[in-house]
């Protein structure tokens, strides 16, 4: 009985000493050959519509095409000559992708052409001269764009008309504009003024509910969803729903908060209609609207374990050529490559599972012995229960 009492203690130990807890990134990254040796200052990227190229652009008039599906080979890249010194803050592509528009400081609104790699100002900058762009989207028709200033200045742009500012805009920064990929509707986040919506014929309806909190960006990722939703510092989003029918019915839903180590700083678009958030430290969430949820896809503290430097560097532009394959630029010009975890890892989580499930397994079982083989505990069982009692009455009838 002693011997047996030992090896079950023993057991008992041994289950006691702390286990490795799996990794909650969900790929592995890969430094890939990085754009220059030198801090580039990259402020933001976009994927082509036919997924062949990105473009990402930076401080000092920084612009440059690179391959979307081979980001790693420098022999692919086209350094673009903007001509231009300020900051080149946001682009969007044509939907039909033959050309896409730079917003930058001081006025400067470019546009590149994928004939010839040419890159040009854009017709009518007289009117935004002076002004710090700070975003640029192209709706879904094609037939417009829409440009946002830092002092909350906004302007629908075709190269036919040039720039013309719209109505009932406010004072404090644009962060994002995203357009919906179905409705000619396009939802503009500001620091300080709240969420507003641009209507088919250009009009600004701002929302009620959304000032309180500051925004960084939004996303209309999903095309069957008539929402987009916005994301704000302290981890909060809110899904907008948008009135196909009046845009200016279109309502806010209630502040929801995630809880995630660090905060957003951007958005850029998943595969299969999903978002990528970028956050500060170096790490991404998924967020699915459909499910109108979000999971871990890059965690900051595998970042940090795997690469120091690179953990201190913020995220610029992240796309995906397939689910869970794609890249990551940082600002500083690093190019990472992700994939799936890889079989080994996988194994190993699966054995992490077992592990756990053991834990919480084994010790039933072993108390279960423990009991079994001890005519004390049974008796005290007994007791508890009041079979003692039972069994006395019956043993007297």
């Amino acid at each position: 009985m002693r011997g047996k009492l030992i090896f079950v203690f023993t057991c008992l130990l041994i289950l006691m000493i702390p286990s490795t807890i799996a990794s909650n990134s969900v790929v592995e990254l890969e430094v890939e050959e990085s754009l220059s040796d030198s801090d580039l200052g990259i402020l933001a990227g976009a994927l082509s519509p036919n997924g062949e190229s990105v473009l990402i652009v930076g401080l000092d008039g920084y612009a440059r095409e690179i391959s979307a599906l081979k980001a790693g080979d420098r022999t692919k890249d086209v350094e673009l000559n903007t001509a231009r010194t300020v900051s080149l803050n946001d682009v969007s592509w044509h939907p039909r992708g033959q050309a896409a528009l730079i917003a930058g400081d001081t006025g400067v609104a470019l546009r590149y052409e994928t004939s010839n790699h040419g890159v040009t100002l854009v017709n009518g900058t007289g009117e935004i001269i002076g002004r710090d762009l700070s975003t640029v989207e192209w709706r879904q028709a094609g037939d417009y764009a829409y440009f946002g200033a830092e002092d909350g200045g906004v302007w629908k742009f075709a190269e036919g008309i040039g720039f013309v500012s719209l109505d009932n805009s406010k004072n404090s920064s644009i962060t994002g504009i995203s357009c919906h990929r179905n409705i000619d509707v396009c939802v503009m986040t500001t620091l300080d003024d709240g969420i507003a919506v641009i209507g088919p014929t250009h009009n600004i309806t701002w929302l009620s509910g959304t000032s309180s909190d500051t925004w960084v960006d939004v996303d209309c990722a999903e095309p069957i969803l008539n929402e987009c939703v916005a994301f704000g510092s302290g981890l909060g989003t809110m899904i907008i729903s948008i009135d196909s029918i009046d845009s200016t019915k279109s309502s806010a839903g209630s502040t929801q908060y995630y809880i995630a180590e660090g905060d957003f700083t951007k958005v850029s678009r998943g595969y299969d209609s999903t978002t990528l958030i970028h956050l500060a430290p170096f790490s991404t969430l998924r967020q699915y609207p459909v499910a109108d949820d979000s999971y871990v896809h890059i965690s900051s503290e595998d970042v940090s374990q795997w690469d120091a430097i690179i953990s201190g560097r913020s995220i610029s532009f992240v796309w995906e050529n397939s689910f869970n394959n794609g890249f990551i630029i940082t600002s500083f010009g690093n190019v990472i490559s992700f994939s799936p975890l890889s079989e080994e890892v996988s194994e190993s989580l699966i054995v992490v599972i077992i592990g756990y499930v053991v834990v919480i397994s084994v010790p039933g079982v072993i108390l279960g012995l423990i009991y079994m083989n001890s005519k004390t505990l049974q008796q005290k069982y007994a007791q508890l229960r009041g079979l003692d009692k039972k069994s006395k009455k019956q043993k007297k009838s």
